[in-house]
């Protein structure tokens, strides 16, 4: 247990620095935090196995999560931090179960195309036992980074409940 929990409190400080957070929970491999300061809410995990290239100087500790931002009326919006960078104009896919999903991709990051997106994503997470996001990395070739689903349902409605009080 204090193996999964490291890294996930360490990824949750990596991921908003500056603003105190709340823990909403640890479950398996996902954590659910709370931002009172902004607000928001989210639940996020990090790989469980990541391509690995011998001499690749762009990488990085990715991670997944799934936000909430009540104030903006944002919910379950879906965010990838890609291990790698991603190469100028590279194609980034998610694959959930049997259902691939084209994503929105930055230098580093990969976003759903709309809230529709971000809805299926979601449903395909509560349904299956792993995902597995690939692309093509800026210099290094393809890569995937691959994240076990279990107690991400859990983790995901702590946080939607940690926010859902907050207009």
């Amino acid at each position: 247990m204090r193996r999964v929990l490291a890294p996930l409190v360490l990824i949750a400080a990596w991921h908003a620095p500056v603003q105190a957070r709340d823990s909403l929970g640890i479950f398996e491999r996902w954590g659910a935090f709370r931002d009172p300061a902004i607000p928001r809410c989210y639940a996020i995990s990090e790989p469980v196995r990541r391509s690995a290239r011998p001499n690749d100087t762009q990488h990085w500790r990715g991670f997944m999560s799934i936000g909430t931002w009540p104030k903006q009326g944002i919910r379950g919006q879906i965010h990838f931090r890609l291990s790698r960078a991603i190469s100028p104009g590279g194609a980034v896919n998610v694959s959930v179960g049997d259902r691939r999903f084209a994503l929105v991709a930055g230098a580093a990051d990969a976003w759903a195309a709309d809230r529709r997106m971000d809805a299926a994503i979601a449903a395909a997470i509560r349904a299956s036992t792993s995902l597995s996001v690939e692309g093509r990395a800026s210099g290094s070739g393809a890569f995937a980074d691959v994240y076990a689903l279990r107690g991400a349902a859990t983790a995901m409605d702590a946080a939607a409940l940690g926010c859902a009080r907050i207009r």
